[in-house]
């Protein structure tokens, strides 16, 4: 079976993103969760049925508290329901997600996984775990998602699954790194490359040392972060795992970015490109873009920045991801800004607004009024 993973190392996990991270205010992740989602090839909404399920059906659950959710007693009815239920509900938060609609796909994760604990189904359980813990760092609920991906690595241990132990500590590396506990997040991450090497998980030691590159990245040591993702490379190519050799290679390039090694920085980022446009990686291809965005911008080449822009905006409306919709506007106006362009930027600024207030997202709703109010008006 191939292993669900995340990859914003995309991955968070890789989630992500890229160096537009401090940038543009979207962090560069190296997640296993999201090449899992890569592996789906980003499933559309094929059917109107699905849609009125998405939007329409009743999702009961509240996600205050991860462990009285997961853990409440179970009503007879609940105990009633099948797999086919839960399994459907897995796939709506699927597509949820893709959407943007994190707060959706948690409400839709803790009902399968309320079903999925009453089937005793640990391998179900442990895929829901992944995908709610993606949930939950994509609205910056990096606690909760610890939570959920720590239960998902007590899942893999009890069930001796070596494969799903590497991720789940790469996971929970990265969110120690994004939760600023860089000693955790190293030994973490650490502890996963030594099982990938006892049981010789080529895979899971590219991924591994990809995000111990990451980590080092984050503490300033750009050059051993390079050294790290050129052997995680090696280890990515011999298994022909072009999903994650995709994702080290933007990582690489936000480590010749932080450098300023422009030349580096966008062939590395065009690499990631080619590939992610020829595979499909939709995750990648974003990232990728963001990436040459900045490089292209911090040198004065605007108009090849707007040119890729356009691309990502045509891409996010082609996945119907009004997240990353959001995000493309938060670009536009961040460059138009920077080029005293105030009027071209309080226009993208309102659409991302516009996205924001459709999302639900209160923080970067309050941001963006603050961020209108202070703008120049010309």
């Amino acid at each position: 079976m191939k292993q669900r993973y995340f990859l914003p190392e995309g991955s968070i996990l890789d989630v992500n993103p890229t160096l537009r991270s401090r940038r543009y205010g979207l962090g560069i992740w190296d997640f296993a969760i999201l090449a899992w989602c890569q592996s789906s090839k980003f499933p559309f909404l094929t059917s109107g049925f699905l849609m009125l399920a998405i939007f329409f059906s009743p999702l009961g659950a509240r996600a205050a508290d991860i462990t009285q959710q997961l853990h409440r007693p179970l009503n007879n009815s609940s105990l009633r329901q099948s797999r086919d239920q839960a399994d459907s509900l897995l796939r709506i938060g699927e597509q949820q997600n893709i959407s943007g609609y994190s707060e959706k796909t948690i409400d839709s994760c803790l009902q399968a996984l309320e079903i999925y604990h009453a089937l005793g189904d640990y391998k179900a359980q442990g895929t829901t775990y992944d995908l709610l813990a993606k949930a939950y760092i994509q609205l910056n609920r990096f606690q909760d998602g610890e939570d959920a991906l720590r239960r998902r690595l007590a899942i893999a241990r009890d069930t001796k699954d070596f494969q799903s132990q590497i991720f789940a500590l790469n996971n929970i590396s990265t969110v120690l790194l994004q939760k600023g506990e860089y000693t955790p997040a190293a030994k973490t991450v650490e502890e996963a490359l030594t099982i990938a090497k006892n049981v010789e998980n080529l895979a899971g030691e590219g991924l591994s040392l990809s995000n111990l590159g990451l980590v080092n990245a984050r503490l300033g040591n750009y050059n051993k972060a390079i050294k790290l993702y050129e052997n995680a490379l090696s280890f990515r190519r011999q298994v022909a795992d072009l999903l994650g050799e995709t994702n080290t290679l933007n990582n690489l390039g936000d480590a010749y970015l932080a450098t300023g090694n422009y030349p580096d920085t966008i062939g590395t980022y065009g690499a990631a490109l080619r590939i992610a446009k020829t595979t499909g990686d939709r995750t990648n291809y974003l990232r990728a873009i963001d990436g040459l965005v900045a490089a292209h911008s911090s040198v004065g080449r605007y108009e090849r920045a707007f040119d890729l822009l356009e691309q990502r905006l045509a891409l996010s409306r082609d996945l119907q991801n009004l997240r990353e919709e959001f995000s493309t506007f938060m670009t536009y106006g961040q460059l138009y800004e920077q080029l005293n362009n105030y009027l071209t930027a309080r226009n993208f600024y309102e659409r991302a607004l516009i996205l924001a207030r459709t999302l639900e997202d209160s923080k970067n709703e309050v941001f963006l009024v603050d961020k209108l109010t202070k703008l120049p008006k010309r």
